[in-house]
C-alpha cells in the first residue's frame, strides 16, 4: 500500500494518555478521541485532508486512493488540563503549506510556512529541549519510491524553518526520506534515512549538532571501493545471509524501506528500525560518534511476516517440510524451532511453487518470480533442497519476463516438469530440455503430478479436468460436476490413479486418473487442498481442505472423505480461507502445515 510507511498517524497525547488522535487517509481528515479509542469524532476544523494520490489514474485504485493525513506529532511542553495544546499534522499535499499546528488542542489550526511545496512530510518528530520540529520529507509516498528529498528543522519559538539536509544527499540527487529518529536524551543528535538508494545500500545519516554536520553511515571511497561503517549479526536469522566481504556489494546489508527508525530514550546505545526483510538495529550505537562502526544486528527471531506461497511435504528425508514464500525465496524444515538458510545457488527473492518426484521424493523442483532475472526460474535439487542447480532448460524471463512465477508439478519418476506461468500458458520439459508449449491445456491452469504413476500429470481450469499417462504428450478432458473455477489439485502420495480436485463446486474426487469423479458431501467451496497420512496403515489417507463446509469457511480435516472434522480455532483462524496455502505430512497422521494469509508464517498441527 502506498504511503504505508508514513507515521506515526495514531498518536497518544503525553500529557493525557485518554486523548488520541487519528490521521486518516482517503481523504477522510483527522479524528479525536477522548476516551482511549472507545468513540471517536471529526476534527472539523482541520482544513486540509491530503490530496496526493500517487497514480490519479491507476483504473486499480491501488495508486489511486488519496495517502490522506501522514502523521500526528505532540508538543508534550504544552500540558493543559485536556492534554497537549500545541499539536503538529502533516499532510500529503503537493504545491501548497503541508504542516499544521494547533495551538489550543485542535479547536483551530494554522499552517507552518511553506518548507518546499515540492515534497511530503514523512515523518516529524518534536524535540522538546530544542523547541524544534524535524521532519523529513520524499518526493513520493512510500515505501519503494522516492527521488528526492530533504530534513527540515522548524524553530517554534521563531516560526521559521531551517535546512539541515546532509550535503552528500543533496549531490547524491536520487531519493528522499523516510525513517527520523531522535535521541531525547542527547539534544542535537538526529538521525535519518534514505527513501530509498536502491544501490548499492540504503544511507542512514547521523548528526550530534542538530544537522549542521553529518555522517554516514556507508561511503564510496573512489568507486568501486565502499567503506562500510558497520558490521552484520544475521546470527538471529540466518535465512538473511552474511556476513559479505567488505566490498561484496550483492546484497543490501544496511536494508531498504527504511521508515521505521528509532533511538531508545532510555538507552542512547539502543536503535532500532525497520527493512523490507527484518528489524536492525544494535546496542552500540555510540561507537558511531567515535570509532564510527557499529553492528547491526537482525532482531526478527519469532516475527513471522513471511507471505507463504507454496508448501510441500516430500515422503523421505530428514526435513518434513519445504516452503516457497515472497522476498526471501524459501527454506528446509528440519528443525521447526530454529530459522534456517534461505534457498541458495540459485537465489530467488519470491518464489511461488515446489514440488517432489513422488517416487524419488529426493528430487525438488521450484520456481522463482524475479521477472527481470537473467537466471532460469526454475531451479532443481536432487539431495531434498540441500543444494540446487538451474535448469538451463528453463527459458529466463529477460527473454520474456512471462518466463517466471507459476505453478510446477514434478512426474513421479523425476523425468517430467509440467508448468502453468502466469501469463504464457503451460509449458512440458523432459529430461531438462527445452520447455515447449503444452497446447491442450488452458492459460494458468493448475497442475499436478500422480505421486506414484510417473507417466500421469495432471490440470484442471474452469469446469474441466485434464489427464495424461503419457507425461504429457497427449491429453483428455471431463467435465467435473457442477464445479466452473477449478482451484487446486491433490494427488494420493501413495496409489496411483487417486485424485481430488477443488473448486466453486466443492471438492471432487476420481480413483482412475480422472476420467470420472465423485462430489465429497457437505462442501460447497474449496480452495487449497492436500492428502496426508493416513489414520491407519493401508487406510483411506486423511484430507486437509481450505472450504466451505456447511456454510463456514475455514480449515478441515477429514479421515473417512466423507465426516468432515473443524481443525482451526479462535486462536488460529489463518485470515482468509481462500489464501490458506497447505500441504499435509505423508509420514505423520494429523500432521499438516499451514501457510496462513497476511503474512503469517507457517503453522503446524499434530493434534486435532
Amino acid at each position: 500500500m502506498p504511503g504505508r510507511g508514513m507515521g506515526e498517524r495514531l498518536a497518544i497525547d503525553p500529557n493525557k494518555n485518554s486523548v488520541l488522535f487519528l490521521g486518516a487517509r482517503s481523504g477522510n481528515g483527522l479524528w479525536k478521541s477522548t476516551n482511549s479509542g472507545s468513540t471517536w469524532s471529526k476534527v472539523t476544523s482541520f482544513p486540509d485532508a491530503g490530496t496526493f494520490a500517487p497514480d490519479p489514474s491507476d483504473s486499480s485504485g491501488y495508486n489511486a486512493e488519496k495517502i490522506g493525513l501522514t502523521w500526528v506529532t505532540f508538543d508534550n511542553t504544552t500540558k493543559t488540563s485536556s492534554g497537549s495544546s500545541r499539536i503538529f499534522v502533516g499532510v500529503a499535499s503537493l504545491g501548497v503549506p503541508n504542516v499544521y499546528q494547533t495551538t489550543n488542542g485542535g479547536t483551530s489550526w494554522t499552517a507552518l510556512p511553506v518548507f518546499n511545496n515540492t515534497l511530503i512530510p514523512h515523518k516529524g518528530v518534536h524535540s522538546f529541549k530544542e523547541k524544534a520540529l524535524y521532519v523529513s520529507f520524499s518526493n513520493g509516498a512510500g515505501p519503494y519510491d522516492g527521488t528526492a528529498g530533504r530534513i527540515g528543522k522548524y524553530n517554534i519559538t521563531s516560526g521559521t524553518w531551517k535546512d539541515i539536509t546532509p550535503a552528500r544527499a543533496i549531490s547524491d540527487n536520487s531519493y528522499g526520506f523516510g525513517g527520523l529518529a531522535l535521541d531525547l536524551s542527547k539534544p542535537g543528535t538526529v538521525m535519518v534515512a534514505s527513501l530509498n538508494s536502491w544501490w548499492p545500500d540504503q544511507v542512514i545519516y547521523r548528526s550530534t549538532d542538530g544537522g549542521t554536520s553529518w555522517s554516514a553511515i556507508w561511503e564510496w571511497a573512489g568507486y568501486p571501493t565502499i567503506n562500510r561503517y558497520f558490521g552484520v549479526d544475521n546470527s538471529l536469522t540466518p535465512y538473511l545471509g552474511g556476513p559479505l566481504g567488505n566490498q561484496d556489494v550483492s546484497l543490501k546489508l544496511v536494508g531498504w524501506m527504511i521508515e521505521a527508525l528509532v533511538i531508545d530514550p532510555f538507552d542512547s546505545n539502543h536503535w532500532l528500525y525497520g527493512t523490507g526483510a527484518t528489524v536492525m538495529g544494535g546496542h552500540d550505537l555510540l561507537k558511531w560518534d567515535t570509532v564510527h562502526n557499529v553492528t547491526l544486528k537482525s532482531y526478527a527471531a519469532g516475527i513471522e511476516e513471511t507471505a507463504v506461497l507454496g508448501l510441500t511435504s516430500p515422503k523421505s528425508g530428514d526435513a518434513h517440510l519445504l516452503s516457497v514464500v515472497g522476498d526471501i525465496g524459501g527454506f528446509r524444515h528440519v528443525d521447526f524451532t530454529k530459522p534456517n538458510l534461505a534457498f541458495s545457488n540459485p537465489t530467488y527473492g519470491t518464489t511461488t511453487s515446489i514440488d517432489y518426484a513422488g517416487n524419488k521424493p529426493n528430487l525438488i523442483v521450484r520456481v522463482g518470480q524475479v521477472t527481470d532475472d537473467s537466471k532460469p526460474q526454475i531451479a532443481l535439487s536432487s539431495d531434498y533442497g540441500v543444494s540446487w542447480s538451474a535448469n538451463s532448460a528453463a527459458p529466463p524471463p529477460t527473454q520474456n519476463s512471462g518466463y517466471a512465477g507459476g505453478t510446477i508439478a514434478y512426474s513421479a519418476n523425476g523425468d517430467t516438469l509440467l508448468w502453468s506461468t502466469p501469463n504464457l500458458g503451460v509449458f512440458r520439459s523432459q529430461n531438462q530440455v527445452t520447455f515447449a508449449a503444452v497446447s491442450a491445456l488452458p492459460s494458468g491452469a493448475a497442475v499436478a503430478a500422480d505421486k506414484v504413476n510417473g507417466t500421469a500429470l495432471y490440470a484442471a481450469s474452469g469446469s474441466k479436468f485434464y489427464s495424461s499417462v503419457d507425461t504429457g504428450a497427449s491429453w483428455t478432458s471431463v467435465t467435473v460436476g457442477n464445479m466452473t473455477s477449478a482451484s487446486w489439485i491433490a494427488a494420493n502420495p501413495f496409489k496411483a490413479g487417486e485424485v481430488w480436485v477443488s473448486g466453486n463446486g466443492g471438492i471432487y474426487a476420481s480413483t482412475n486418473y480422472g476420467k470420472t469423479f465423485t462430489a465429497l458431501p457437505s462442501v460447497s467451496n474449496a480452495w487449497k487442498i492436500a492428502v496426508g497420512a493416513p489414520k491407519t496403515t493401508g487406510g483411506k489417507p486423511s484430507l486437509y481442505a481450505a472450504a466451505t463446509i456447511n456454510g463456514l469457511n475455514t480449515l478441515y480435516r477429514t479421515d473417512d472423505h466423507t465426516n468432515w472434522i473443524k481443525i482451526s480455532d479462535a486462536d488460529h483462524g489463518f485470515g482468509s480461507t481462500s489464501g490458506i496455502v497447505l500441504a499435509a505430512d505423508p509420514r505423520i497422521y494429523k500432521r499438516v502445515y499451514v501457510g496462513a494469509g497476511a503474512g503469517r508464517g507457517v503453522f503446524y498441527n499434530s493434534n486435532v
